[in-house]
């Protein structure tokens, strides 16, 4: 509004210049002793003046014939001596032609008989609304930052929410085949991205949007030929848009992508840092860091400099808008069709017009960045839930005995690569069952199947009789405690994490968990026992202190199915000798299952099941397999052959 506003003042000036000079003209060139009445128009002059100069051709004529009377020669002789003969009625009528109609109107009704000034009054007015239309965009901004912020951040806590929700849905197999560093730069890296940048985004194309449609409307309301003039660039500037975004945003998106490798790469090499400097693998690393960097490097420039390509294009276009607009504007001041302040207006509606445009091409590379991000957090939340298998809430066990039963299992993480091709076993309550066996035989992804980390491919897992399928895999889960090889322990306190598995237990049960699993000496041995402060890794604990506290947790936990992976690998012998006595007291009523590499620790199982090649070849306590020197014989004397 405010260039037509301004554009109003130019035209006030303008007519108000003209008649101070027409009044001007018309005073020095009225007869000497001629005075117009009060309220005489310039429009009533030219008539007067019509009138005399009708008269007095009249006049000549009668004279011309000797028809003229002697009253009549002596006005015309008055009438020759002030001027009055000459074509007065001519006064400035050039100038009045090439006006607009509105302007030669508006001087027609110019009173001569007053000197007229400058519309100070109407210019001041101009000048406050102006003022008032300033305070007003300052206010809208203020309301738009408030509204945009809010949107952007809502927008990002629900991405986070969302994908915090995702990953508690979703299969393990999708971990198990994306590196984790992907999965991470998509939580992190993505989401910052659409959160930072989506405020800029929104904000700018909101405010051109508006804009252009603001200054469209006003440059119709001045002079509908140019304002088609200027249309005429938009689907040349679309067209050429679209085809330099087609090109450009493939390598937004492969730039994101490449930044997930890299950042996989890098915790990879941070998390085994010191198995990098035993094997001396550092220029290993940073040769393949150097090949994910130069790949990164390659996408960034292209995707940039295609992007860029958008400005210097747009602005082509749009000066070839502005130079018709300019030179057809031109014409129409010269026709009268529009008044000067009218062409000036127009002018910085043009340039108006094309900052908006300008605005939108500088951010496209922000926009592609923050829509290849985008796609990449939308990729993730659209990724398959874990199956529901069950009905409602699932089947409930109120009190779950143990029995675990595995019916003719066949599994593979792949279709192509079968694990477990023939599993069954009946396991009683209380029962106390070591799965032993080479590496990669199942061990491990028997583990997996009972969790419900996965599920078969084809048989059942029942327990207590019903098929964990029909069960939810928080109803199955809640009945197993854990105790993995990998030990893992959260930043937080050591109480924080012993409480982990069991938030609601008193410190006299934390306690006597904690004295069963032999860590009590570990935790009094910290600067402030249970309250001190454990690290993202742990690290500020030895890994046989850690195993310790893992295995409290789980006893503390007091389910009634037990699962333990290597459970005391991390441990010292004596404090093997402990853990196992203290184990063995825990695990009385309880069914457990038992992964051991070390045979010696699972001689007092109730059943061994020894597994190969994800079938199970001989089963039975320690002595019955000892007696039968087969497979799991050959297995046990291996460990003590020197």
């Amino acid at each position: 509004i405010s260039p037509k506003l301004l554009g109003s003042i130019t035209n006030q000036i303008t007519d108000d210049y003209m008649a101070i000079k027409i009044y001007d003209v018309v005073q020095e060139n009225l007869p000497d002793n001629m005075e117009l009445p009060a309220g005489t128009t310039l429009s009533d002059l030219i008539q007067m003046m019509e009138e005399q100069a009708k008269q007095a051709e009249q006049l000549k004529t009668a004279a011309e014939t000797g028809e003229l009377t002697p009253e009549q020669a002596a006005q015309l002789q008055a009438m020759e001596e002030s001027g009055a003969t000459t074509d007065t009625a001519t006064i400035n009528m050039d100038q009045l032609d090439s006006l607009t109609d509105a302007q030669r109107d508006k001087l027609m009704d110019l009173d001569l008989t007053t000197r007229p000034g400058m519309d100070f009054g109407f210019i001041s007015q101009i000048a406050l609304w102006l003022i008032a239309i300033y305070v007003m965009s300052a206010l809208f901004n203020y309301v738009e930052s408030w509204i945009v912020t809010t949107i952007t951040q809502r927008i990002a806590y629900r991405f986070r929410r969302d994908i915090s929700q995702k990953i508690n849905r979703m299969p393990l197999r999708y971990f198990d085949s994306h590196p984790f560093g992907d999965v991470l730069s998509r939580i992190t890296n993505d989401v910052d991205m659409v959160s930072q940048n989506l405020s800029q985004v929104i904000s700018q194309v909101v405010y051109c949007v508006a804009t252009i449609i603001g200054i469209l409307a006003m440059m119709i309301s001045i002079s509908i030929t140019m304002t088609a003039i200027v249309l005429v660039t938009i689907p040349l500037s679309a067209l050429a848009i679209s085809q330099i975004v087609k090109h450009s945003q493939k390598y937004f998106k492969q730039q994101q992508d490449v930044l997930g490798r890299l950042n996989g790469h890098i915790e990879e090499v941070y998390a085994g840092h010191n198995i990098v400097k035993i094997f001396g693998s550092e220029r290993k690393v940073t040769d393949k860091f150097a090949r994910y960097n130069n790949g990164l490097y390659q996408s960034a420039w292209k995707s940039q400099f295609i992007s860029g390509l958008i400005f210097p294009t747009m602005h082509f276009i749009g000066n070839l808008g502005y130079v018709a607009t300019t030179v057809l504007g031109g014409s129409l001041v010269l026709k009268g069709y529009i008044q000067v302040g009218d062409i000036q207006a127009f002018i910085q509606y043009i340039q108006q017009f094309n900052q908006p445009v300008m605005q939108i091409a500088n951010i496209s590379s922000v926009i592609q960045s923050t829509v290849a991000a985008a796609e990449r957090v939308f990729e993730f939340l659209e990724q398959p839930d874990e199956k529901i298998t069950w009905q409602g809430d699932g089947e409930v066990i109120d009190h779950v005995t143990g029995q675990v039963t595995f019916d003719h299992i066949k599994f593979g993480y792949d279709e192509d690569r079968v694990i477990i091709h023939d599993f069954s076993a009946d396991v009683q309550p209380g029962q106390k069952i070591a799965i032993v066996g080479p590496t990669g035989a199942g061990k491990t992804t028997m583990i997996n199947l009972l969790m419900r980390f996965y599920d078969p491919d084809s048989g059942s897992i029942k327990l207590d009789g019903v098929d964990t399928t029909k069960m939810s895999r928080s109803n199955v889960r809640k009945n197993f405690g854990m105790v993995l090889q990998d030990t893992w322990l959260f930043s937080g306190t050591v109480k924080e994490n012993l409480l982990y598995g069991k938030p609601d237990a008193a410190d006299e049960e934390l306690h006597t968990a904690v004295k069963a699993a032999r860590a009590d000496h570990v935790i009094r041995a910290l600067p402030e026992g249970y309250n001190t402060m454990l690290d993202e890794n742990a690290n500020n604990v030895s890994a046989g202190e850690k195993q310790l506290l893992t295995i409290a947790r789980a006893m503390l936990a007091n389910a009634p199915i037990l699962i333990l992976d290597e459970a005391t690998s991390n441990v010292d012998t004596r404090t093997e000798t402990l853990i196992q006595s203290a184990m063995d007291e825990l695990m009385k009523g309880r069914t457990s299952f038992i992964i051991a590499h070390r045979l010696s620790t699972i001689r007092n199982a109730d059943l061994i099941l020894v597994l190969n090649h994800g079938d199970i070849i001989e089963s039975g306590n320690h002595e019955s397999l000892m007696k039968k020197n087969g497979f799991y014989a050959n297995l046990y004397n291996s460990q003590f052959t020197e």
